[in-house]
């Protein structure tokens, strides 16, 4: 039987890696993820899966990323957690239930890319927790300042739906525009994984920007 073969990127993603974090809560959020990151190198057809020592995980030859790289999953990851404060705020708020079933489909896949771009930043030793990942407060594209979140918060009804589907196409805005200047910039998008991220994004943001128009239009 022939062997394994070495260790790089490209072997890897090739056999289908998946790159795994645990979950925790409270301050050391980061320092859990960091040290519960694992590796599992997919098996080829009739093959069990591997999980990957630690020591087959140090001689991983990732893809030195750029800062503009970084930079976009850093900002991405507030970003997407404001989405989720907003979508949060749906189920009790909204009159429209298509706007309620909407806000569950971009809950998920919202948290689905928080956990992905976390994994990215592990992997490279990033502890995505500190204060230069959240940007010191700095809002990203797009962002509701707090005075449009209180406004979100005290609204009900049509006011309500008014409010998140009009904030909402404002964030996604907001986030093609960081894929933009990202896929624009001389680093951007070197990773390979940052830039199918980014196009996904891109892609998942402008067809729910037209659903939202959709119920905008429906809401008056």
């Amino acid at each position: 039987m022939r062997g394994r073969p070495p260790l790089t990127v490209a072997a890897v993603l090739a056999a289908g890696a998946m790159i795994l974090t645990g979950c925790s809560s409270g301050d050391d959020d980061a320092e859990a993820a960091a040290s519960d990151a694992r590796v599992v190198q997919l098996g080829a057809p009739g093959e069990p899966n591997r999980e990957l020592s630690p020591e087959e995980i140090e001689a991983l030859d990732l893809p030195e990323a750029s800062e503009e790289d970084v930079a976009f999953v850093q900002g991405m990851v507030p970003h997407h957690e404001q989405a989720l404060q907003m979508t949060s705020l749906v189920p009790d708020r909204a009159a429209n239930e298509r706007i309620v079933l909407f806000a569950e489909r971009m809950d998920i896949s919202q948290k689905d890319e928080i956990r992905q771009m976390q994994d990215w930043l592990v992997a490279r030793g990033d502890i995505f927790g500190d204060e230069d990942h959240h940007h010191s407060g700095e809002l990203m594209p797009g962002m509701l300042t707090e005075e449009e979140m209180a406004a979100l918060r005290a609204a009900e009804g049509e006011e309500f739906d008014r409010l998140f589907l009009e904030g909402m196409i404002k964030h996604h805005l907001g986030a093609i525009q960081m894929v933009e200047d990202l896929l624009g910039s001389d680093g951007g998008g070197g990773d390979p994984e940052v830039f199918q991220l980014a196009q996904h994004i891109d892609s998942d943001q402008r067809i729910e920007i037209g659903r939202m128009q959709q119920l905008l239009a429906e809401t008056g």
